[in-house]
C-alpha cells in the first residue's frame, strides 16, 4: 500500500465528521456511533447528530472530541424562530458545532435579506460555537448562486461553508466545491480563515481525496480546522485502507482532481 494512500486515509479520518442523521435514530444508534469515533488509528474530528442526541454524545465521547448537531435541518425553512431554537438546544446540551441549513429555496428565489438575517442571528446568538452553513449546493443551480450565498455566509462570520444535507438528489460535487473554496480563498488574505466541509455521497477514500486535493490547492493546507468531511459509511473504507483489508479491487485513489 502506497504512502500516499495511507496519508490520505489518515487525513480523511482526522477530518471526518462521523454522522448519523437518520429519521429512525435512537439512543442505541448514537451509542454505536460514538463507539466508532475513536479508532485504533486515532479519533475523528467530530460526531454529528440530531440536537436531541447532543447530551448523550457529549457524555459518551472524550472531552477533546467535538460534538456537532444540525439546525434548520434538513428542510432549510425560512423560519428564524425554529433555527434559533435548534441552535439554542445544541448549545445548551454542550455541543461544540452547529451545522445550519441555509434557506436555500428562499435564497434561490432572491429573498436574500431574510436569509442573511437568519444566518446572522444564529451567529450572534452563539459566537463561541463553530458555525457551518449548509448551502445545499446541489440545489443552487449555477456557480453564481453558490458564490453569492458563500459571500453572504462569510460576511456573516460563519466558520465553514458546507455543501449539502445529504438529503437531496445531488450532494457534494467538485464544481460546487471549487466555487465555495474560491470564495473562502478570496477572503483568506483578509484573515477570515474560514473552512470547507464536503458532505453527501462521500463513501470512499477516493471520494474524499477529490475534496482534500481541491482544498489543499485552494487554501494551501488541509487540517481539521479548515476542512471536514461529513459522512458515515466513509469510516468503513478508511479503516479498511489503514488496516490493509481493502481489496485489490477497491476504488483506486486518483492522482489529482
Amino acid at each position: 500500500m502506497s504512502d500516499d494512500l495511507l496519508a490520505t486515509a489518515r487525513l480523511a479520518l482526522a477530518c471526518l465528521d462521523l454522522t448519523s442523521l437518520n429519521d429512525n435514530d435512537d439512543a442505541a444508534a448514537i451509542e454505536a456511533l460514538c463507539g466508532r469515533a475513536v479508532s485504533a488509528y486515532g479519533p475523528v474530528a467530530a460526531v454529528c447528530v440530531w440536537p436531541r442526541f447532543v447530551t448523550q454524545a457529549r457524555k459518551a465521547l472524550p472531552a477533546a472530541l467535538r460534538v456537532a448537531a444540525v439546525a434548520n435541518f434538513p428542510q432549510g425553512a425560512l423560519d428564524l424562530k425554529a433555527a434559533l431554537a435548534d441552535a439554542a438546544a445544541i448549545a445548551d446540551a454542550g455541543g461544540n458545532e452547529i451545522d445550519l441549513v441555509l434557506p436555500w429555496r428562499a435564497w434561490a428565489a432572491g429573498e436574500h435579506a431574510p436569509c442573511t438575517a437568519l444566518v446572522g442571528a444564529v451567529r450572534r446568538a452563539h459566537p463561541t460555537l463553530t458555525l457551518k452553513l449548509i448551502l445545499e449546493s446541489g440545489e443552487l443551480r449555477g456557480d453564481a448562486l453558490i458564490a453569492s450565498a458563500s459571500a453572504m455566509a462569510l460576511d456573516e462570520g460563519v466558520d465553514f461553508l458546507k455543501t449539502s444535507t445529504g438529503k437531496t438528489p445531488v450532494s457534494a460535487t467538485p464544481s460546487a466545491a471549487r466555487a465555495m473554496l474560491a470564495a473562502i480563498a478570496a477572503r483568506a488574505s483578509g484573515g477570515h480563515g474560514a473552512g470547507f466541509k464536503a458532505s453527501g455521497g462521500i463513501r470512499t477514500v477516493a471520494d474524499a481525496k477529490i475534496y482534500i486535493d481541491l482544498t489543499r490547492h485552494a487554501l494551501g493546507r488541509v487540517t481539521p480546522q479548515n476542512f471536514r468531511l461529513g459522512a458515515s459509511g466513509l469510516m468503513n473504507d478508511i479503516l479498511a485502507r489503514l488496516s490493509g483489508a481493502a481489496s485489490s479491487g477497491s476504488a483506486p485513489i486518483p492522482s489529482s482532481y
